[in-house]
């Protein structure tokens, strides 16, 4: 339809009639009573409209937060749990055996497996040792992440009903598998709001990765706000060219033109907005507001340069290679260094089916150093006490081997019923792990932590109440964690 037509054919005779009739009158009223109440005209404009607001909803945070601000690595694809962080030694003697019916229990298989006539039980083939004062146990793959064992909650029993890629990591951002929902990053953006009025509260960025040719996709639903108002969206940095798209003024306009083009645009969403109210009219002229901002601020942010060598050589030599997970948490850092409410990164390429011993230690040497440098990073800078870091991907692998099983190589299939997940700084305890798998880590046997736990537990560190931060939405009062009876794992808060 056209633009315009549509525009018109809104305007029907009860929109008409409620303009001209009472909803007019009574928003005069309620002008003139505020204002006769001493009230400036700042404050009766709606949310996004105006008065230095940083936004966030009245009441919130329900109680004192530890953290007030979040970096949330994630690992796609899937991390095999008892090659990095689940110590299974007794594996040794069960090798080229089947795992038992009795452990397997007749789970859900992808039909990457299912099909197979045998499971063969594929020990890990990397050494593991106990680290800090802890004595946390963690292979050999991961000699960095072993340095900050001591300021690490490790919780080795998540589990998700998600066995695909696509609906796992959906709900584990989203908290639901089907699409359409607000992620973690939008809720924070929406019941918190934002810290800096010159960044977006939520900044994403997908870091590239180095030991496949291949990786599971990943879709911008999963920064999205779902139904929340589009403005509480992620956005995300790129690493080439604009770090985000169109920043940069076209050829011939200034940032003076820009300003007025702004300005005249601003108008017209207002009177859009005195017209029919809509709140994603709100979300346009905030977005436009804020990408004028980010003209100055962005490329601040993206430039290095002035970092001093210490600091370069701390996240290792890839942090001179845009894109990498090293430059990705060096940025990470100086978001949070910025108060950016919510950063998250996405490093892809875990989905190890048939090449473990070729692509697993690849992707740990993209990750492990900059790890370490970042919670090493922000703690130097007194900054971990009140930023909560997480570590983790969507679900874990299986003890048996997919495929033809030798010494030298193996591959592993998804396995949604255990997986590890750390976390560390504001908020967490120090040192300690949570949870225990049984020796073929394939079923947990003490402390299950579900994906809504972990996000009710990310949630409360942050100062919210999961219950009690909802959405009204198709008749429904929509949450984060869902309608089952879920809590944050006290175990691991400080």
């Amino acid at each position: 339809m056209d633009p315009i037509r549509e525009h018109i054919d809104v305007s029907t005779r009860r929109h008409f009639f409620g303009r001209v009739g009472g909803l007019s009158l009574g928003s005069a009223a309620l002008v003139d009573m505020l204002a006769k109440a001493g009230v400036g005209a700042d404050a009766a404009k709606p949310a996004g409209l105006g008065g230095g607001s940083t936004g966030g909803l009245p009441g919130l945070p329900h109680f004192a937060p530890k953290a007030k601000r979040a970096i949330y690595l994630h690992m796609n694809g899937g991390p095999s749990q008892m090659d990095l962080l689940d110590y299974k030694p007794k594996m040794a003697d069960w090798y080229d055996k089947d795992l038992p019916e009795s452990i397997r229990q007749g789970q859900r298989l992808t039909t990457m497996t299912s099909g197979q006539s045998r499971f063969p039980i594929a020990p890990s083939k990397y050494k593991f040792a106990q680290h800090g004062k802890s004595g946390m146990w963690v292979s050999e793959l991961l000699p960095h992440t072993a340095k900050i064992v001591d300021e690490i909650a490790l919780i080795k029993t998540t589990w998700t009903e998600a066995i695909n890629h696509d609906p796992a990591v959906t709900y584990i951002c989203t908290g639901n598998q089907l699409p359409g929902r607000a992620s973690l990053g939008s809720w924070l953006s929406y019941g918190l709001g934002a810290m800096n009025e010159n960044l977006p509260a939520f900044v994403v960025m997908t870091a590239s990765w180095s030991s496949k040719t291949d990786a599971q996709a990943l879709y911008n639903r999963l920064w999205s706000a779902g139904f929340l108002p589009s403005k509480y969206q992620g956005v995300a940095l790129r690493s080439t060219g604009d770090p985000v798209l169109f920043l940069s003024n076209p050829s011939g306009v200034d940032k003076s033109v820009r300003r007025r083009t702004l300005d005249a645009i601003n108008r017209l969403n207002h009177k859009e907005y005195e017209s029919f109210a809509d709140p994603e009219t709100q979300a346009r002229i905030a977005q436009y507001e804020m990408a004028f901002r980010m003209q100055m601020s962005v490329p601040e942010l993206a430039d290095i340069s002035n970092e001093p060598k210490h600091i370069l050589d701390l996240y290792g030599p890839d942090v001179h290679r845009p894109g990498s997970f090293a430059r990705c948490a060096l940025l990470a850092r100086r978001l949070a260094e910025r108060d950016v409410r919510f950063v998250q990164i996405f490093h892809r390429g875990w989905d190890q089916h048939g090449n473990m011993a070729g692509d697993l230690p690849g992707q740990c040497k993209d990750v492990d150093q900059a790890t370490h440098a970042l919670v090493t990073d922000l703690k130097q800078r007194g900054m971990l006490d009140d930023t909560l870091v997480v570590w983790g991907g969507e679900f874990g692998r299986t003890v048996y081997c997919q495929g033809a099983l030798s010494r030298e190589n193996y591959g592993r299939d998804h396995h949604p019923k255990c997986f590890p997940v750390w976390f560390a700084g504001g908020g967490v305890k120090k040192g300690v792990v949570h949870g225990e798998t049984d020796e073929f880590s394939y079923n947990v046997v003490k402390d299950p932590v579900h994906i809504h736990d972990l996000n009710a537990t990310i949630l409360h560190v942050m100062g919210i109440d999961h219950r009690r931060l909802t959405y009204k939405f198709q008749g429904l009062d929509m949450r984060l964690t869902g309608v089952e009876e879920q809590n944050p794992v006290k175990a691991i808060l400080a």
